[in-house]
């Protein structure tokens, strides 16, 4: 009896330590990438932002993005991957107020996207 216990305790320590976990890491990845949307954000509010800073940022993105998939739906991923190209497109284009829109877009969905997978009450039921 004691031994079920113990092994029931253990599972449940180790559960909520593997969930602090991803979410430290969810917050620092989508942190990283929001700060570099905001670089993003900056040079296209001056016009100088190119389709090389478009291009850097979407493989910052694609390179996360290989990371997120054990953690995250795919749908919310494309989400972003949807909104991304919309901007680099636009900013390919020239089309600077179209594509600080897409970016602000961006980087709402990156501050509240790992939201929607922490450890909280609402999350749970």
């Amino acid at each position: 009896m004691v031994k079920s216990i113990i092994y029931t305790v253990t599972a449940i320590l180790l559960c909520l330590a593997l969930f602090i976990g991803v979410e430290f890491y969810l917050n620092e990845q989508f942190g990283e990438f929001h700060d570099t949307l905001e670089t993003l954000y900056k040079k296209v509010e001056n016009e100088t932002a190119n389709r090389e800073d478009a291009y850097a940022v979407r493989q910052m993105w694609t390179d996360k993005k290989s990371k997120l998939h054990i953690f995250i739906p795919h749908n919310d991923i494309s989400y972003v991957d949807y909104w991304l190209s919309e901007a680099c497109g636009f900013i390919y284009e020239k089309e600077y107020g179209l594509a600080l829109a897409n970016i602000e877009v961006l980087k709402e969905i990156t501050k509240n996207l790992p939201g929607g997978y922490t450890l909280k009450l609402e999350n749970i039921f």
